[in-house]
């Protein structure tokens, strides 16, 4: 279709340790944002602050992940490892 533009839309899977020790694998994306490079620095960027709230997906689940219960992240590749 002519005059139909799609952008490219970045997606991770990250890996979050909760500070209770829990696990949880949750993907993350930004319709704002096509570098997985620049998604995964705003996610840290969120993350690091006591305030900071990221809306997730865990299968069709919405995950809202808080930056104060946040031990640490691992970051995938895109695709669920869920």
């Amino acid at each position: 279709m002519e005059g139909l533009y799609r952008a490219h839309m970045a997606e991770i899977v990250l890996r979050v340790r909760l500070i209770s020790g829990d696990l949880v694998d949750v993907s993350y994306d930004d319709p704002n944002i096509a570098e997985p490079e620049k998604l995964i620095e705003k996610a840290v960027s969120v993350l690091a602050d006591d305030s900071g709230v990221l809306r997730c997906t865990h299968g069709d689940r919405l995950v809202v992940i808080y930056g104060r219960a946040v031990a640490g992240l691992e970051v995938g590749p895109r695709g669920a490892v869920l």
